[in-house]
């Protein structure tokens, strides 16, 4: 019961209510009934007459919130209850003069907030900023730019663009809002560079002309330099097919035997031994350029910082497509790339180690199989660079052919896939295509709340997929209305298309040219928490594929009700995977086998904690791409095969025949005190730890990890490195 304290306005708790509040920060505080009356009482001061709410009127909104018997509430939650109550009281001015007092704090909450994350970076304290993307040195001047502007960027979309609604689901971790330090400007997620018209037909960078190369060293250099101001104009990875760079490889031979052949000819040879010498001649200069041109992008791609202060987050596709008039050199050109990439690039101490960057994926076809095909030598090399290098992954053309209408083409960056499309003259098209942005679910949250009840599931599922298209259609509405000249290098000069200046970009987004992407994480544990089992038991594993193909018949309605180019994408979840699992702790306490592991399962993956056999969990896994055809990849985590190629080689073959896109995880680090070249552990202190000379200063660490899609080497948070730690080998 409240009472009034003698002589003040003050009303107190007779009795003190045991209660926990949770604060916007995650903090927990005692919940105190003085703060609601502060509240209730700072708007009533705005208001006349019966609007005022009394004493007594305050006493039963106080009662309104303790009756809930709770032993927390969200500081959300109260103020919720807080409203409802005035309204059902009739004071609605008033609800609406508290709706207004509520909103100014928030607002004075977010400043405050955004000051101090922008200060913590500054002052390398800002832990959760610093360590979400592992391929960001957070405590660089340009990283940290873009992190501080990044900053800004967020508190002004929750504060301005979005629905309060959708700012709310995101901080709830209902939903997942990506890249939102972006949001405020018209960038648009992942691609796949039209490379092939840029070099063709030449570009534009930074207002100067770059024609058509003249050989391959040049369009190898060329393409870095698109690959850079690409990466500046957008946020997402980008991918490049080498098959491109086949034209000028050839035209480096060509050039060079011309002019050795008239060099012989004039020195009085015959034109047979001319041309004998002169392809003697051409055919050594083109060994010369492909290693310099495979060399500079290399070096060229780990040492450029783009205007967002990390290395172009790119993927280099290498096809041999028989039906390619290059192929032989194509051929030559990914045989350079696995030489040098096993190789490695030397660090600051000269010591060769696994860069990150360019992303290498490897198509298997029938003419490379591991079957007696003519290209055979090359997977044997890719397999040999994937057991120390952890790259290339690996596509089977033969699976990808069956799931998007006998077409072969790379991922946007690590996974996410479009859908098949075709231009007005009936001709498919995938490069100059790309992801609007994406939005992903909380699964495993529907399932903690839904508590085993199907019902109350199903229910939930389908209110939050309606806030996905929301925020969806928020990501959708803003890119509208952009001109071309907020990235040249995009949209007037080849990267997806050659707009005039002050040309709207619309017509690429009004259609299945771009796609729109809803993403998931926690298949697992969602399974668990409805199914008491892994997806991996029959009884979950019909689940788990109930709510796949729920969750792609969304996307498919979306996408006819709307043309717009909508896709289920399996999430990678670097520092997602820790974010939803301490939301859901926060709320919910430590769940068994889901909130207490400190980490989200990727996307539909086996829990990495669950012992099964490689070729078991790919042939699982599989089922699960198939449907997730806007963004998929799997793995298996392996021990050191460097002396083990032929059982490798046999998984790359299963490979080929089971499941449309995968790779192998092994480790690949270095000691930069000891010289220690094996695996770095994880100790029991979640400390990276050198096992043999217990070296834990990052600075002198070098580490390389699979960390979605990509390999990460700057560290990672708490949660990834959680499940780094946890994961088990497969082989």
């Amino acid at each position: 019961m409240l009472v009034e304290e003698k002589n003040t306005n003050v009303l107190t708790e007779e009795k003190t209510t045991v209660m926990t509040v949770i604060k916007r920060d995650g903090r927990k505080v005692e919940y105190d009934s003085n703060k609601v009356i502060l509240a209730i009482s700072s708007a009533n001061k705005d208001v006349r007459g019966n609007q005022k709410l009394s004493r007594a009127g305050i006493e039963e909104v106080i009662k309104e919130i303790e009756n809930k018997n709770k032993t927390s509430m969200h500081v959300e939650e109260i103020q919720d209850i807080i409203e409802r109550k005035l309204m059902e009281l009739g004071k609605f001015a008033l609800a609406k003069e508290y709706i207004l007092y509520r909103d100014k704090h928030s607002i004075i909450r977010q400043v405050n907030s955004t000051d101090e994350s922008i200060m913590s970076l500054v002052r390398n304290t800002n832990k959760d900023t610093m360590e979400e993307n592992s391929n960001k040195n957070a405590y660089l001047v340009s990283t940290q730019r873009d992190l501080i502007a990044g900053e800004c960027s967020k508190d002004l979309a929750d504060r301005i663009m979005l629905p309060k609604r959708i700012v709310k689901a995101h901080n709830d971790g209902v939903l997942h809002f990506h890249d939102k330090d972006y949001f405020i400007q018209p960038m648009h997620n992942c691609m796949l560079v039209n490379i092939k018209d840029m070099l063709d037909n030449g570009t534009v960078m930074n207002g100067k002309m770059i024609e058509s190369p003249k050989s391959f060293s040049v369009a190898c250099n060329v393409t870095t330099q698109i690959i850079a101001a690409i990466a500046s104009g957008q946020y997402g990875g980008q991918s490049v097919d080498i098959r491109h760079l086949g034209k000028y490889l050839r035209r480096t031979y060509d050039k060079i035997y011309k002019k050795r052949y008239a060099h012989y000819i004039e020195k009085g040879y015959s034109k047979d031994e001319a041309h004998t010498r002169a392809d003697e001649d051409a055919l050594e200069r083109r060994q010369e350029d492909l290693e310099t041109g495979v060399q500079m992008i290399q070096y060229q791609i780990n040492t450029l910082m783009t205007t967002n202060g990390q290395t172009p987050f790119v993927t280099i596709f290498m096809f041999i497509d028989e039906k390619d008039e290059y192929k032989e050199e194509v051929a030559l050109i990914i045989e350079e790339i696995l030489k040098q990439r096993l190789r490695g690039i030397k660090n600051e101490q000269g010591v060769y180690i696994t860069p990150a960057f360019p992303k290498l994926i490897y198509v298997l076809d029938e003419n490379n199989c591991l079957k007696g095909g003519k290209y055979d030598y090359i997977t044997k090399l890719a397999i040999k660079c994937s057991a120390k290098r952890m790259y290339p992954d690996y596509i089977s053309a033969k699976i990808m052919r069956q799931n998007y209408e006998g077409n072969v083409f790379s991922p946007m960056g690590c996974r996410s896939f479009l859908s098949p499309w075709k231009n007005e003259k009936g001709e498919y098209v995938f490069e100059s295509r790309f992801n609007q942005g994406v939005v992903s679910i909380n699964l495993p949250q529907i399932g903690i709340i839904a508590n085993g009840n199907e019902k109350k599931f199903w229910r939930l599922l389908d209110e939050r997929l309606e806030l996905c298209f929301d925020a969806l259609m928020c990501r959708h509405n803003a890119l509208l209305g952009t001109i071309s000249d907020c990235s040249p290098i995009h949209w007037q000069y080849g990267g997806i298309a050659r707009l005039a200046k002050g040309e709207k970009i619309d017509e690429y987004l009004n259609s299945c040219f771009s796609t729109i992407s809803l993403g998931y994480i926690g298949i697992y544990e969602m399974t668990k928490l409805m199914k008491g089992v892994s997806h991996t038991d029959p009884v979950g594993e019909k689940f788990a594929l109930e709510v796949m193909h729920h969750l792609r018949d969304t996307v498919d309605r979306w996408k006819k009700e709307t043309g717009l180019g909508f896709a289920l994408y399996g999430t990678p979840a670097e520092s997602l995977c820790y974010r939803f699992a301490r939301v859901d702790k926060e709320r919910f306490g430590d769940i068994e086998y889901v909130t207490d592991k400190g980490y989200y399962t990727n996307s539909y993956h086996v829990d990495v904690r669950e012992k099964i056999p490689a070729f078991q969990k790919l042939k699982f896994e599989s089922k699960f791409q198939t449907i997730s055809s806007g963004g998929a990849i799997s793995y298996v985590e392996i021990p050191n095969m460097k002396n083990n190629l032929t059982a490798l080689e046999d998984l790359i073959k299963f490979m080929y025949d089971n499941i449309q896109y995968a790779e192998v995880n092994t480790k690949s680090d270095y000691c930069h005190v000891c010289g220690f070249d094996g695996e770095i552990i994880i100790n029991d202190n979640l400390e990276w730890e050198c096992p043999n000379c217990g070296n834990k200063d990052h600075s002198k660490l070098t580490v390389t990890r699979r960390t979605c899609g990509y390999l990460g080497e700057n560290f990672w948070n708490v949660g990834k490195t959680k499940e780094i730690k946890a994961r088990v080998l497969h082989l």
